[in-house]
């Protein structure tokens, strides 16, 4: 089938070159001339672990192409996927929608025969009715349907994601549109993934109830942590304990300082604002948002609680990113963490094995960043290990304790055991455990 994906950010770009891995013919669109041009010349604007890879074997068997201009690759396809941004409008969280309305404006006035637009974007509930309204209103004798189909793609496993996915969503009334989506998603039979048909509303809200769900897990194990540092429980037990009961699952319950990244943040929010104007507030969402942004913010008191005084005092970072395996920046917690510890006194020396070149466009003040994780740790006052890179889980300590100016190490993510940090003589604090 013949596809064109209009956005080439996180969500585009992978699911362009699944798509053209399946078989399909796959044009990617997007306005930056750069970041085409960079596609083109084989390099990857993003890091996701194989997609370099995986782009270049379908470009050089002629599946998958990049343009900045959409005329010809709307015009011939069968399938128009909308994948750009929706990020939290300032001033009140709504997600923006201009990007999604101005691809559905274009999309108007280039399409030629019966055409599937998809929303791949993360959208609020109605937007595909809004999408319709628009398409018609520049073309009322224009063929097509607008179909919802959200994305469950994790950063660092999306590839993995996308071609097994647990399920497939399909927001479809129109019998033909849901042909199409059919014919997409093919080859997934082999795996006997479940496709999800339902109404357009219903697939919307399904991709932020998904979402929401999992940020409440997160934030649920978070406040059990400050449980277990009270009474002198081990998080860690309490996860497993709870996780091995299959209603509960053991994903998405490691304490940590908190969620971060392009999805959770943002579609939280955005999810309390519909609700809001629905007249049925999600409260326990609003309270999740709420507990979240405050857990981030304080992370930097564990590093002065363990280190004292911070003034004057180096910090070591390791790990800058909202998780491992990606380059993403977005509401990570470093961006709490960092700028919190500047303003204590610190000098912040960081590491981050793929996240530095976004960290520095984010993060002013006193940062220094290296080349590596014994760069950081060396003449520091203290350690955070605030991503949980492979790399940082089997550092050798005996090199990092006799680097360190004083062997204090804040665990954030739980990778060490406190027994063994102890018996090497560092004063080490981490999430939820004595």
């Amino acid at each position: 089938m013949r596809v064109a994906m209009i956005g080439t950010g996180y969500v585009g770009l992978v699911s362009g070159a699944c798509f053209a891995d399946f078989g399909h013919s796959v044009v990617c669109i997007d306005k930056d001339e750069a970041k085409i041009a960079r596609l083109k010349d084989g390099g990857i604007p993003i890091y996701e672990p194989g997609l370099d890879a995986l782009v270049a074997n379908n470009v050089r068997d002629g599946r998958l192409s990049f343009a900045t201009e959409p005329a010809e690759a709307i015009a011939q396809a069968d399938a128009v996927f909308i994948a750009v941004g929706t990020p939290s409008r300032r001033g009140d969280g709504h997600a923006d929608l201009s990007y999604v309305h101005a691809a559905a404006a274009e999309i108007a006035d280039l399409m030629q025969g019966f055409t599937v637009v998809v929303t791949k974007s993360t959208v609020p509930v109605g937007t595909g009715d809004e999408i319709e309204r628009i398409i018609r209103e520049r073309r009322p004798d224009a063929e097509f349907a607008v179909v919802s189909n959200p994305e469950f793609l994790r950063e660092g496993a999306a590839i993995e994601d996308f071609k097994r996915p647990d399920r497939v969503v399909v927001g479809a009334d129109d019998e033909r549109a849901r042909e199409v989506m059919r014919e997409l998603y093919r080859p997934l039979k082999l795996n006997e993934t479940p496709i999800l048909f339902t109404g357009r509303r219903t697939s919307e809200l399904i991709k932020y109830a998904a979402n929401a769900f999992l940020a409440m897990k997160i934030t649920f194990i978070n406040e059990m942590a400050d449980l277990c540092e009270a009474v002198g429980a081990d998080v860690q037990q309490v996860a497993r304990g709870i996780g091995l009961d299959n209603r509960i699952g053991s994903k998405f319950l490691n304490a940590g300082p908190g969620y971060g990244g392009s999805c959770f943040p943002k579609d939280t929010l955005a999810l309390v604002r519909t609700a809001d104007d629905a007249g049925s507030p999600v409260r326990l969402v609003k309270t999740t948002v709420e507990v979240n942004d405050a857990r981030k913010k304080a992370m930097a008191g564990r590093v002065s609680a363990a280190a004292g005084e911070l003034k004057g005092k180096t910090v070591a970072i390791l790990g800058l990113t909202f998780k491992p395996n990606t380059d993403d920046m977005r509401d990570a917690p470093s961006l709490d963490v960092v700028p919190a510890l500047l303003a204590m006194g610190a000098a912040v020396r960081a590491f981050d094995p793929e996240g530095m070149e976004e960290a520095a466009k984010v993060l002013e003040g006193d940062v220094t960043f290296v080349d590596g994780p014994y760069s950081a740790v060396e003449g520091a006052d203290a350690a955070v290990i605030l991503t949980e890179w492979d790399q940082f889980r089997a550092l050798d300590l005996d090199r990092v304790k006799l680097l360190m100016k004083a062997p204090v190490v804040v665990d954030l993510r739980n990778v060490y055991r406190p027994e063994d940090m102890r018996a090497r003589g560092f004063k080490y604090s981490s999430i939820g455990r004595a």
